[in-house]
């Protein structure tokens, strides 16, 4: 039996489905460019983004206890919702600048995001990422609003835009 086989369930899909362990050295990027292919051909819808987010509660909980390490990077199935947050309702075309964009912020990890994996277990994991794609989405709903007068954060700014 190879030592693939050995991995509970959960494990698998801590791991984006085994993405995490692909020997790129940049487990976090290709598991959100995977959400940035998915986010091509579906408006991933709000529910699909909990759903990921507490079901990647529980498997990185998990996985980090069978493996007795505090949040391995080949856990990366916090990814994926941060990156379907960052483009939430946002237009197709801001699918490169969002994975940048997240990637950065995922990487540098400014406050709130920092404080975030500082919860226990999957959470920590979890709440990081999810932050962070909010933080990205805020951002680039400003720039949707700017650039296009578009976007749910329009109406709230309009006046401050000039025309």
């Amino acid at each position: 039996m190879t030592e693939e086989k050995k991995k509970p369930f959960y494990v698998w899909i801590a791991s984006v489905f085994g993405l995490g362990f692909i020997p790129s050295g940049m487990p976090g990027t290709v598991s959100s460019a995977a959400a940035c292919v998915v986010s091509i051909f579906v408006d991933v819808p709000m529910w699909a983004i909990l759903a990921v987010t507490i079901i990647g509660v529980w498997s990185t909980g998990l996985s980090e206890n069978f493996y007795g390490m505090k949040d391995p990077s080949f856990l990366n199935i916090d990814e994926v919702p941060g990156m379907w947050l960052t483009l939430y309702l946002l237009p197709k075309g801001f699918i490169i600048p969002g994975f940048f964009l997240f990637r950065l912020i995922d990487i540098l990890k400014p406050f709130p995001v920092c404080t975030m994996e500082k919860l226990p277990g999957g959470w920590g994991i979890m709440a990081d990422d999810v932050v962070g794609g909010i933080m990205s989405n805020i951002i680039l709903q400003f720039l949707n609003a700017y650039l296009y007068h578009a976007g749910w954060i329009y109406p709230l700014i309009e006046g401050l835009i000039a025309k």
